[in-house]
């Protein structure tokens, strides 16, 4: 989801909620401690130099259970980093605090920000040998070849 869209979905909210992949809800007195942008600047495993960039929030949950961040408090916080800090209108990705930091990525359901699961990938697949598909084989046809060719079903061996 792209900084715009979440703006969009904050002037319509009166609630601002946050959930995990697996459902579970953030608890309500949590804190966008980080509006920024992030960039990345890497080499794959080709060898190809990339350049990432996305907006990151940073949710934290604190003991102030008294605490409730607002929808307009958050877009606030979002349009203070887009003048000061120039940030673009790119993907959100949230950091949240698991067993250690964890990324995700950001959607909106049911009128609620849903956190999204990420999967690391190799950029370079065409360049380190790795099928983009893995082949698929009949089980028949993998007997046949065990067989030198022959249908064990023929009768012949």
């Amino acid at each position: 989801m792209k900084l715009s869209e979440v703006k969009n979905h904050l002037q319509t909210l009166e609630q601002l909620d946050f959930y995990l992949p697996n459902s579970q809800k953030v608890e309500s007195h949590f804190h966008v401690t980080e509006v920024g942008q992030i960039s990345k600047h890497f080499i794959d495993c080709g060898g190809v130099v990339r350049v990432e960039h996305v907006v990151n929030f940073q949710l934290w949950s604190a003991d102030d259970v008294d605490h409730r961040l607002e929808p307009k408090k958050l877009m606030h916080i979002i349009e203070l980093s887009e003048k000061v800090l120039g940030i673009q209108d790119l993907e959100v990705e949230v950091e949240y605090q698991a067993e250690t930091i964890g990324k995700y990525g950001l959607d909106f359901q049911d009128n609620h920000f849903v956190l999204t699961t990420k999967q690391t990938d190799c950029l370079a697949k065409d360049n380190c040998g790795i099928p983009a598909e893995k082949p698929k084989v009949k089980l028949s046809e993998l007997q046949a070849q065990m067989n030198g060719g022959r249908d064990p079903n023929s009768g012949c061996c």
